[in-house]
């Protein structure tokens, strides 16, 4: 099942636990203060090289009417921004914030045809105040690929597949260690029973409406903090 696009040997890791239980192992071993935003898994949709996008852009491609799920699209556009942080609070000028989430229909690019390559995918430098910023979606629940091995075992388990809506980060600076982690939106129902583990109750967050902004109707703001290499 696993190839250039989908690794299923990774969803398995995940539905179990695995990858979880991994993640939260490490991460305490490895943390230098109490400061540094909780890690979290990375996922099986990640993909290397996502185009570096100059902040205030979106990461939304060929978005139209025509689109089945374009008004919903409309209905959670966003502008989602903040800054990256050293534990002890300075401004990271340089940091790279690569980001991806899935489309109003619960599917990555890669796993849909209809959408442009790296739709929903780019990579962001912070400016001297340590920002970022960029248009995105409210994240919506889906289901996790259950047509292989990951699914039949959920089957087994009489457990659900759906993931709460979440947007994926890895953070990035010299001389700091990388962070992958995941925002969950808090208007979603499955956020006490994520299907794979991963959520912490520092990484729910709140999307607030957003006036006199025609690219977006709710806004999200969320400082990154990274521990020392």
């Amino acid at each position: 099942m696993s190839d250039d696009r989908r690794n299923e040997t990774q969803l398995l890791c995940d539905i179990i636990g695995l990858e979880s239980l991994v993640d939260e192992i490490t991460s305490k071993l490895l943390a230098t203060s109490n400061t540094e935003t909780p890690s979290a898994i990375l996922g099986p949709f990640y993909r290397n090289d996502a185009p570096l996008l100059p902040n205030g852009t979106s990461i939304i491609q060929n978005l139209n009417p025509s689109v089945s799920w374009y008004e919903q699209a409309v209905e959670d556009s966003a502008f989602v921004t903040g800054r990256v942080l050293s534990s002890a609070g300075t401004p990271i000028k340089g940091a790279i914030v690569d980001v991806w989430h899935s489309a109003p229909n619960g599917l990555y690019e890669q796993q849909d045809e209809s959408q442009p390559e790296m739709n929903f995918r780019g990579r962001f430098e912070t400016d001297e105040d340590g920002r970022y910023a960029l248009y995105a979606l409210r994240p919506v629940p889906y289901p996790i690929p259950d047509d292989g091995p990951a699914g039949r075992l959920l089957g087994l388990l009489d457990r659900h597949p759906y993931r709460p809506g979440h947007i994926h980060f890895i953070v990035s600076a010299p001389g700091y260690r990388p962070l992958t982690t995941q925002l969950y939106d808090d208007r979603d129902e499955y956020i006490a029973k994520d299907a794979v583990f991963a959520v912490k109750d520092e990484l729910v967050v709140k999307f607030v409406p957003r006036q006199g902004d025609a690219q977006a109707r709710w806004s999200l703001e969320y400082d990154f903090v990274l521990g020392r290499s």
